[in-house]
């Protein structure tokens, strides 16, 4: 179990903290919804960390393979939606692989990136579409 603390600093503005680390993040709403678009807006940080944890376990399996994943580069497009509500609509995944690797280990990771616990976690009304390069 991981614990965060949010405070409102007022003006659209949060502070985040990591219980474990202590380690502070800030949101601020986007220019879109009354905000400065100052910073990551809380939707920026969930399209955000779809891509962090597609990294992240594609990193854990290219080291239980021994393979060389850094230079992984991963670009997400966060589109969102009014209708009924405000809320992500659609995320873009494009994910440029540093280098070529075998067929199979290849389709191992592809398989790790899109069974991330982050993906794993979104509403499935979320379309994402994911791009290999």
């Amino acid at each position: 179990m991981v614990r965060f603390e949010i405070s409102y600093e007022g003006d659209l503005h949060c502070s985040l903290t990591h219980g474990p680390s202590g380690s502070v993040i800030s949101t601020d709403a986007p220019v879109d919804n009354h905000g400065r678009g100052a910073t990551f807006s809380p939707t920026d940080l969930c399209a955000a960390s779809l891509g962090a944890c597609m990294a992240t376990v594609m990193g854990i399996e290219a080291q239980k393979r021994n393979l060389d994943l850094t230079g992984l580069q991963v670009s997400v497009e966060k589109i969102m939606t009014n209708v009924p509500v405000r809320k992500i609509r659609k995320l873009i995944v494009e994910l440029t692989m540093p280098r070529t690797y075998s067929d199979e280990d290849y389709a191992v990771l592809q398989h790790i990136a899109h069974t991330c616990p982050v993906k794993e976690s979104l509403n499935p009304d979320i379309d994402i579409e994911i791009i290999w390069k």
